[in-house]
């Protein structure tokens, strides 16, 4: 989860308010907290000013010392358990909500909502938003901030753990008897590094529920998703599952500089328009097509006629291979998700 704030003045002009941090997980103190700020106060002025926000309404800037001021008096601070940062460019809010194309109507999951300075971006917007947290102290301040919206609702769940397709229907049907044009919702959200794998493999199988998924992801992990290279070592099954459910796009990178505490790389957003199940891959069943994906990369260095021997001989994979207009002696990562498609079509035949 990603708590952020947001700077519209300077950061050094008034005292900052007294902290306890009481977290126990190696939190940095206050007085570096604000020498850190102080430090970097300047450089995040100059990144915001070569930002442009990109969004077709606007939004209202949240007030720096109003969000430490709503955090103090819970005594939170962000917790490396947790995967929580400060976000100093409030531009990058706005353009998160424009790769999702956000706009009047719109129904939005958002994970990990912090202090709620993207949920009050999301909801300015016109949209609908349900935010699951797995702090109960951001539960109870984003609840408590936007109690007068109509529009919000906060979970207190572990995403990762909760039932979001059920939660997802069930919001859903009560919208669409009133908005029976907005069928579709969309994820927006800043996700901590640790869970972004999860999450993506939990979202992007629900094209049914979500027309695109926007997440700020580590930079790297972001362009092994969307520009996977054949032949290499990070070629892996994630990058089968993204193409099979989605069409990612990279959308722009977020210098680590931007966050509080700040992380040891950079971040990226990237933006996944999810497909419509009748629009996935011609395969017969899709649990037996990723068990094969997944059954040959475990053996990722072997050739798939020895990674797939427990679903048939050598020879018949072999067969398999050829039918398929593919090398015997193909390895994992030579296979596209269009080969690994014909592949697993041949072989449930024989």
């Amino acid at each position: 989860m990603s708590v952020v704030v947001t700077i519209t003045s300077t950061i050094n002009s008034s005292p900052v308010p007294s902290w306890v941090n009481n977290n126990g997980d190696n939190s940095p103190s206050l007085r570096e907290t604000s020498a850190s700020f102080s430090r970097r106060s300047s450089k995040i002025s100059l990144l915001r000013k070569k930002k442009k926000v990109c969004c077709g309404a606007k939004s209202t800037d949240d007030d720096y010392h109003a969000t430490i001021k709503s955090l103090n008096s819970r005594g939170r601070f962000p917790r490396k358990s947790l995967g929580q940062h400060y976000m100093l460019n409030s531009d990058i809010n706005d353009q998160l909500a424009a790769a999702a194309k956000v706009k009047e109507g719109d129904f939005v999951l958002e994970i990990g909502p912090g202090t709620g300075s993207l949920t009050n971006v999301l909801l300015n917007l016109g949209a609908s938003v349900l935010a699951i947290d797995k702090d109960p102290h951001m539960v109870d301040l984003v609840r408590e901030r936007f109690a007068g919206s109509d529009k919000f609702k906060v979970l207190h769940e572990d995403f990762v753990k909760s039932h979001i397709r059920s939660h997802m229907l069930s919001f859903l049907e009560t919208r669409n008897l009133s908005h029976p044009d907005f069928a579709l919702a969309k994820v927006v959200s800043n996700l901590p590094f640790n869970i972004s794998t999860d999450v993506v493999k939990l979202l992007l199988p629900m094209g049914d529920i979500f027309s695109h998924v926007v997440l700020l992801l580590q930079d790297e992990a972001a362009l092994r998703l969307v520009e996977p290279a054949l032949r290499t070592s990070e070629y892996r099954p994630i990058n089968i599952l993204v193409y099979f459910y989605s069409e990612p796009e990279y959308n722009f990178r977020v210098p680590r500089e931007n966050f509080f505490p700040q992380p040891k790389v950079d971040a990226a957003v990237v933006t996944f328009k999810l497909k419509h199940p009748r629009d996935y891959p011609d395969v017969s069943s899709t649990k037996s097509f990723f068990s094969l994906v997944n059954s040959a990369f475990n053996g990722k260095r072997k050739m798939l006629r020895k990674s797939l021997q427990h679903l048939s001989s050598s020879p018949e994979i072999e067969k398999a291979l050829g039918v398929a207009g593919l090398p015997v002696t193909s390895r994992p990562e030579e296979l596209t998700l269009g080969d690994f498609v014909k592949l697993h079509n041949v072989i449930g035949r024989e």
